[in-house]
């Protein structure tokens, strides 16, 4: 495996709801096998049902497993902040880890309700200025009726919020753009699952996913692998368009209002797919070998 200048590394800490669906995987995997991704840890995000905090932490060992990898796994709140207010090791993980005298930028790459970084921000609010957040969440500056109930602000409306008010910086990916990040599970057959322990991982558990009752929103045999922007943005910022607006406010039924009051920030109004896929394929094949 290839390796960069240590100049151009960058820490990162990964927020996700592994177990949520199937695309949190692929991109954990991406980050993992980044050179110029330091994972100083990964910490589990909760979504829609109860005890998915917990499925979330055995997602990401999991992984790690199938990977021979040893990186710090830290349990994130157990629900949205209105119902968690004990404070968590992932929690304390972030404000530790954004508070460290360090040369190497942070970035906090979030793939799913953002309610870790949120109470992490809450409990000491110092750590804005010292971290980046690439959010995977809302409908961004698509405003008016949404097409649908954007999945990750809508599992901590709170939480997005404060995330999109405070004075955070903070990289948006819409709606509009991770769900463009496509693929043909045939794809993933072919290419990723021949990948070792972990890439027959991948495939069978998007597979055990899309074929349970849970996945009849989908289109059938493709993917949408919307976390994975998180991840290439961190390694390449250029691999999409941004523009700078106002941070948007999420409604109740996760519309987004537009908030010219709000401060600025970027969000991301396309990304370069293919780049990010094969990216991620790429660097599993060499794994592999």
């Amino acid at each position: 495996m290839f390796d960069i200048p240590d100049y151009k590394k960058i820490r990162v800490i990964i927020d996700t709801d592994a177990a949520c669906e199937a695309d949190d995987p692929f991109a954990i995997v991406q980050a993992l096998l980044s050179p110029k991704l330091i994972v100083k840890g990964i910490i589990a995000e909760h979504f829609v049902c109860e005890g998915s905090m917990e499925q979330s932490y055995r997602e990401i060992c999991t992984i790690l497993d199938a990977m021979d990898m040893k990186v710090p796994v830290y349990k994130g709140q157990k629900g949205p902040m209105s119902q968690d207010k004990e404070i968590s090791e992932a929690v304390n993980f972030i404000v530790d880890e954004a508070m460290k005298d360090e040369e190497k930028p942070l970035f906090v790459l979030c793939q799913g309700a953002i309610t870790n970084v949120a109470m992490a921000i809450a409990k000491e609010p110092q750590i804005m200025e010292r971290m980046t957040i690439i959010w995977i969440g809302t409908h961004g500056t698509a405003y008016g009726t949404p097409p649908f109930r954007e999945f990750n602000a809508g599992n901590d409306i709170e939480a997005a919020n404060l995330i999109l008010k405070e004075n955070t910086r903070l990289w948006l990916v819409p709606s509009y753009v991770y769900t463009t990040v496509n693929i043909g599970i045939a794809e993933i057959e072919r290419r990723i699952a021949p990948c070792g322990k972990i890439g027959r991982h991948l495939f069978d558990n998007l597979v055990e996913y899309n074929n349970s009752e849970g996945a009849g929103w989908t289109q059938g045999e493709s993917w949408s692998l919307g976390d994975s922007p998180a991840i290439a943005l961190a390694i390449n910022p250029g691999c999409g368009r941004f523009e700078m607006a106002p941070a948007p406010f999420v409604e109740d039924d996760t519309a987004s209002k537009e908030c010219p009051e709000n401060r600025v920030i970027r969000i991301y109004k396309d990304v370069d797919s293919r780049y990010i896929l094969e990216d991620l394929i790429a660097k599993l094949e060499m794994f592999s070998k």
